[in-house]
């Protein structure tokens, strides 16, 4: 280690750990990276092994730094899935460096008993069964980091540990950014981050960075993984970043007869220079994967050489290629004129200059529709539409549609959260567009009754990510038919999204008591509140031969049991 790693002192004794956050305790070294050491610990609170990564003491006074190792924590803190190492917490505290006592920032994370895949790969070469079973956890654990917004940005072997029960998980998200920040480019800092063998022609040429990029940077590893080696090596990180822009892979049966067409295929396919021409979400690439990996061929199109090369080798070479270019060859062209070129040269230099920029921006942004291919298809605005519009509208452009749930607190379920590629993005005719559909908020309350039926409450838990269970009917006076009367969990419970709600609806009918032989007052009150139309008639003891007791008993009714709201009813009673 260097004189500026951390010591770790002990007591006199010998047996006291240094603790850190008081709940820490740090233990024996395990290793170290460019930004930091680390140690395994235990979580004396938990009484559980971690490991614990403290910042490089030279690197703790770099303001830039200690916001990376912060972001490292907090993009990491967000993901819980078995395929990621796991960040339980995060820190600082004084610690006993070389040069004295100093404040670090430390990571507290899961540890994972097995080797990284460098290590494993030193040992020999895995077969190809183990190889499509890493790479497809790789890319399960990517779905899970896309979709939580979170590029990793640096997939390569030594990233990817396997536990000693065969279990992958990827780590390090060290310099992973939330994809909303992705806009920055590698001339913005002043260390290339990631590793040039796996680096992706956008990271390479300073571009900017999303999820596409890690689907690139897997399909070097799964290269690697089936034929032992990297597709591109060179002298230097930057001759290996040009590679990278500007030469067409190797494919993987040249290199190891054994791997077949359609594991070929997938590769290649993962690995072209153009990100909108690979694979668009990991899903999508472990699909192909395994299909391939079962014997079967892959439904990809893999670019000619004209396609995947960004430039030749004549003049056609691109300002950031160019600058990869000269880097590569030391630093530039060696000046053979003693004096500056004449004012002509420059003003020839300068025109030819202003008509590229003017032939571009028109070719950009003024060149009407019409002059596109036949084939082109510009991909329409959907964010809010329903599911099902959205599909026959991508369909209706001969475009695929693959669709992928997603919890939303501001879109309202079975409504189009948005698209990958974003609206007005051009693509060709049979490209995949992933959809991302809002299944509405994690967790939502039972909304309240008021007087909707159940069309309209049912349109409601919809909206919130909820569904309808059993629908039951009961009998009202007043309600209309098809009225919610009562919900069962009641109004205001918090439920998660998917979770079904029981609703009583109205049957706008009402339940007709039997009267007969009560006395009058007590029938009334009875039946008042039913919303009949009652008529009472009176019958004499003279007319009937009815014998009259105490409150005018009822005689007879003209309905009884359930019938149809406001119905009418006619009661006679004797009135002696």
């Amino acid at each position: 280690m260097s004189t500026e790693e951390v010591i770790m002192p002990e007591t006199a004794d010998g047996g006291e750990q240094r603790v850190l956050a008081g709940r820490y305790a740090i233990g024996e070294f395990i290793g170290q990276g460019g930004m930091a050491t680390v140690y395994r610990g235990t979580d004396t609170k938990l009484g559980r092994s971690v490991a614990i990564k403290v910042m490089k003491a030279d690197l703790a006074g770099d303001e830039q730094f200690r916001s990376r190792f912060r972001q490292e924590a907090q993009s990491a803190s967000r993901m819980a899935h078995p395929t990621v190492v796991r960040v339980f917490d995060a820190g600082d505290d004084l610690i006993q460096t070389a040069s004295g006592p100093k404040r670090l920032p430390f990571i507290v994370m899961e540890y994972v008993e097995g080797h990284n895949l460098r290590e494993i790969l030193a040992d020999g070469n895995l077969s190809q069964t183990e190889a499509c079973r890493v790479v497809d956890a790789v890319l399960t654990a990517l779905e899970y980091s896309h979709r939580a917004g979170i590029v990793h940005r640096d997939i390569k072997p030594a990233n990817i540990m396997v536990t000693k029960s065969g279990q992958v998980k990827v780590m390090d998200f060290g310099i992973a950014r939330a994809v909303s920040e992705t806009s920055s480019t590698l001339q913005q800092t002043t260390a290339i981050l990631g590793t040039a063998a796996y680096f992706s022609p956008e990271q390479a040429k300073g571009e900017s960075i999303d999820a596409r990029t890690d689907l690139y940077s897997t399909a070097v590893l799964l290269y690697e993984l089936l034929t032992g080696d990297v597709p591109f090596r060179g002298d230097s990180a930057v001759a290996v970043a040009y590679q990278h822009v500007s030469e067409r892979p190797t494919a993987p049966s040249e290199r190891n007869p054994e791997v077949p067409a359609e594991l070929d295929r997938v590769v290649l396919y993962g690995l072209a220079k153009d990100r909108a021409k690979r694979f668009q979400s990991a899903s999508e690439f472990r699909d192909a994967l395994r299909i391939a990996a079962s014997g079967k061929m892959p439904k990809l199109s893999v670019p000619t050489q004209s396609e995947t090369l960004l430039f030749s080798g004549g003049e056609e070479v691109s300002e950031s290629d160019l600058a990869l270019r000269q880097l590569a060859e030391g630093g530039g062209a060696t000046r053979t004129q003693s004096r500056p070129p004449v004012m002509w040269t420059w003003a020839a230099i300068l025109t030819v200059g202003a008509v590229i920029i003017a032939v571009v921006f028109w070719l950009v942004t003024l060149v009407p529709q019409q002059f596109q291919p036949d084939t082109s298809r510009v991909v329409p605005s959907l964010v809010n539409k329903d599911r099902d519009a959205a599909v026959v509208a991508l369909q209706k452009l001969d475009l695929v549609p693959l669709t992928i749930e997603q919890t939303s607190k501001d879109i309202e379920a079975g409504k189009v959260i948005s698209t990958d590629p974003e609206a007005k993005t051009v693509l060709e005719q049979g490209d995949k567009v992933t959809v991302y559909v809002s299944t509405g908020p994690e967790t939502a309350k039972v909304p309240k009754v008021g007087h909707m039926n159940k069309d309209e409450y049912t349109a409601a838990l919809k909206a919130l990510g909820l569904k309808v269970g059993i629908v039951t009917t009961a009998d009202s006076p007043v309600e209309a038919q098809g009225r919610v009367l009562s919900v069962s969990p009641e109004e205001g419970t918090s439920l998660t999204s998917g979770d079904s709600v029981e609703i009583t609806v109205s049957s706008g009918k009402v339940a007709v008591p039997d009267v007969t032989n009560q006395p009058l007052e007590a029938a009334r009150m009875q039946l008042s509140g039913l919303g009949l139309g009652v008529n009472v008639k009176v019958s004499s003891a003279a007319e009937t031969g009815c014998v009259p007791q105490d409150g005018f008993p009822i005689l007879n009714q003209s309905i009884v049991g359930t019938q149809p709201q406001g119905s009418k009813l006619d009661i006679t009673y004797c009135a002696g």
